[in-house]
């Protein structure tokens, strides 16, 4: 392929970099074993940032070729896993970044896509392990749902779908922090590279601001 303006030769160096900075966060996020959160809420940064920078086009190329890394260097279940929900999420929020769609929709649907990516996630990593995953996270309801219950020492006794459901709950708001600390993180940086993001509704305006602080 014949590379006539620059702006064909950034889209092609740009791509590269932001792919493979996003894959080698992935790879410590996946074996080292300190500095997990910091990865989580770094991760999906690359793609966004070539969104909003280069474009639809470009960033969907840009998280083919990471899949493709991925894929190579850590087989197709752990190199999959990246989509699921962190590749998909960091594009859904690039699209609508770079759309200026509202924080309602890019929040919506990023902690739709975060819990599906979760349960997708349980059954790879159940698959690769040979055990159930879903009964340790019912066990942690559980856990939760009993120290509830004592502290304010209630006549109740947790039954199965009401622990299911306690663990639904507890995905789900975990996702809604994760997604919300993204944004918030990303509000606060990409001004510096010249980049804008739309402007959060005013119930998210103190703690946007407590974050710039």
């Amino acid at each position: 392929m014949k590379i006539t303006t620059k702006t064909e030769a950034l889209n092609i160096v740009e791509t590269s970099y932001l792919a493979s900075l996003s894959s080698l966060l992935w790879v410590a996020l996946y074996y080292l074993p300190i500095g997990g959160a910091l990865l989580r809420l770094i991760l999906p940064l690359p793609i966004i940032l070539l969104h909003l920078r280069r474009g639809t086009k470009i960033a969907l190329e840009g998280l083919l070729i990471q899949f493709l890394l991925l894929f190579i260097i850590m087989g197709p279940i752990r190199g999959a896993l990246f989509l699921f929900p962190y590749g998909i999420l960091a594009f859904w929020l690039g699209w609508c970044w770079f759309k200026k769609k509202s924080w309602r929709l890019s929040l919506t649907g990023g902690v739709i896509i975060g819990t599906i990516g979760f349960f997708l996630r349980v059954i790879a990593l159940s698959t690769l392990v040979g055990d159930n995953l879903w009964v340790l996270i019912t066990r942690a309801s559980y856990s939760f749902i009993e120290k509830f219950i004592e502290l304010f020492n209630l006549p109740l006794f947790p039954s199965i779908l009401s622990i299911q459901l306690g663990a639904i709950l507890l995905i789900i708001f975990q996702e809604i922090v994760y997604v919300l600390t993204v944004h918030i993180v990303a509000y606060s940086l990409f001004p510096r590279f010249k980049l804008n993001i739309p402007d959060p509704p005013r119930l998210l305006n103190s703690l946007v601001d407590l974050n710039n602080i």
